[in-house]
């Protein structure tokens, strides 16, 4: 099992380029089972969680093929991928490929609303907290399906097609909002879902979906109205800037000091990330080319975040801005308001030097004047980049295991961070 070894100490100093989003790619690579042409993505991100799904989608009979890097591009850009579902050849999606990454639990919208049926295994992914598939399941009858659960399997029916409808999500879910977004497209009349999600993935699947065909208006307010069509068609469509590792690579300039330009970020999906990061005395820079992070030597203040949904402070990214408050000069508290279960990186940060107490879903975080390297394990995709922000600034060497995690969400992590100065290095098993 690989593990990345960093020796901590050195400042991040030159251009980073940031990958497309892989929240924004995989539902971009489910809607490909809407159609019948072909979809083509640009800046489709190299992870194991996007190789996972062309896998999945394969199973259902999408043909797939890869536009590499042009020669000269430089590393870290992603790939261009086209997507043709011509024909659906298994409506199934089975246990041993859904519960290898939660969001393949998606497919059920498209394979419904195209082919009428759809049985696809209830879902795995992180072990970040309780996630329930009802929010799924509520809408997706709301739309007229016939839903039934047996031994693992959400089985639904919906012969005569989907009917559009209202919907009001009962909290708000990403996921949900993703997943009715696509079924509706193509359902009979309107659809308008309530409380919706509003994250900026929201809006390039709404954006791409038009694209094919499809009448959405409202993505990125919290009421969406769909139109249902008969049929959509092929597109090209291109996946937004990875929000998630351009305030990661934020925090780890923050935190190790340096002048890094994170070529090709978008300032607009992460504002309240950046507003904090300044609080913290980052120095940021938003520009036409992507987003500056400079910290010149100046201590970290403290500062205290509470996640919440789009437009306020991610949930992934909590457990990188912990990393980063473990060397504040004084106290900041972390609170989790999205999942239950997302504080397991405490203790590995602990391992390192941090002094971060819980208390329910708080984490108080006493900022330390030194952190020393230590073997540490990763638990899941976020807390695995945090122990890495840590370890950039950390004395001595940090072995990080289990990093098939960072694999997962971080396209070519240690190749990015090299280039910057850190002493960073993939070590197989």
């Amino acid at each position: 099992m690989d593990r990345i070894r960093i020796t901590g100490g050195n400042e991040l100093n030159g251009t980073l380029p940031i990958s497309g989003a892989k929240n924004a790619a995989l539902p971009l690579m489910i809607a490909s089972l809407l159609t019948d042409d072909t979809l083509t993505l640009d800046n489709v991100p190299h992870l194991a969680d996007v190789e996972s799904l062309i896998r999945i989608l394969g199973n259902h009979g999408v043909d797939y093929s890869v536009n590499g890097r042009r020669e000269n591009q430089q590393k870290g850009y992603s790939r261009t991928i086209h997507f043709t579902a011509r024909s659906i050849v298994d409506t199934t999606a089975p246990y041993e490929l859904v519960s290898k990454m939660r969001a393949s639990f998606w497919v059920i919208g498209p394979l419904l609303a195209r082919m009428g049926v759809a049985r696809v295994s209830l879902p795995g992914g992180c072990a970040i907290g309780t996630r329930p598939v009802d929010l799924f399941i509520d809408g997706l009858r709301a739309l007229g399906a016939e839903i039934e659960i047996e031994q693992g399997y959400v089985n639904a029916k919906a012969k005569n097609g989907l009917i559009g409808n209202r919907y009001v999500f009962p909290k708000i879910s990403v996921g949900a909002t993703h997943v009715l977004m696509m079924a509706a497209a193509l359902a009979k009349g309107e659809t308008v879902l309530e409380n919706s999600a509003r994250e900026p993935e929201i809006v390039n699947l709404a954006d791409c979906l038009n694209a094919m065909g499809a009448k959405i208006s409202g993505a990125g307010t919290d009421t969406i109205t769909i139109e249902g069509v008969t049929s959509l068609s092929g597109a090209r469509h291109r996946v937004i800037p990875d929000r998630i590792e351009t305030g990661t690579y934020a925090m780890a300039v923050a935190m190790t000091g340096g002048d890094v330009m994170l070529e090709g970020a978008q300032a607009d999906l992460l504002e309240a990330v950046l507003d904090t990061l300044e609080q913290t005395g980052a120095e940021i820079t938003r520009t036409n080319s992507g987003i500056r992070v400079r910290r010149n030597g100046a201590g970290i203040n403290p500062v205290d975040i509470t996640t919440q949904p789009f437009p306020g402070f991610p949930t992934d990214l909590q457990a990188q801005f912990m990393g980063l408050m473990t060397m504040a000069k004084g106290r900041s508290h972390i609170t989790e308001t999205i999942f239950e279960n997302r504080f397991m990186h405490v203790q590995e940060l602990a391992r390192l030097g941090a002094n971060i107490s819980l208390s329910g879903q708080t984490a108080v975080v006493d900022g330390v004047s030194e952190l020393r390297g230590a073997p540490v394990m990763a638990t899941d995709l976020r807390a695995s980049v945090s122990l890495v922000i840590a370890a950039l600034a950390a004395q001595g060497q940090t072995e990080v295991n289990r990093v098939y995690h960072l694999d997962r969400g971080f396209e070519r992590l240690e190749e990015k961070l090299s280039a910057c100065g850190a002493v960073i290095e993939r070590i197989s098993s």
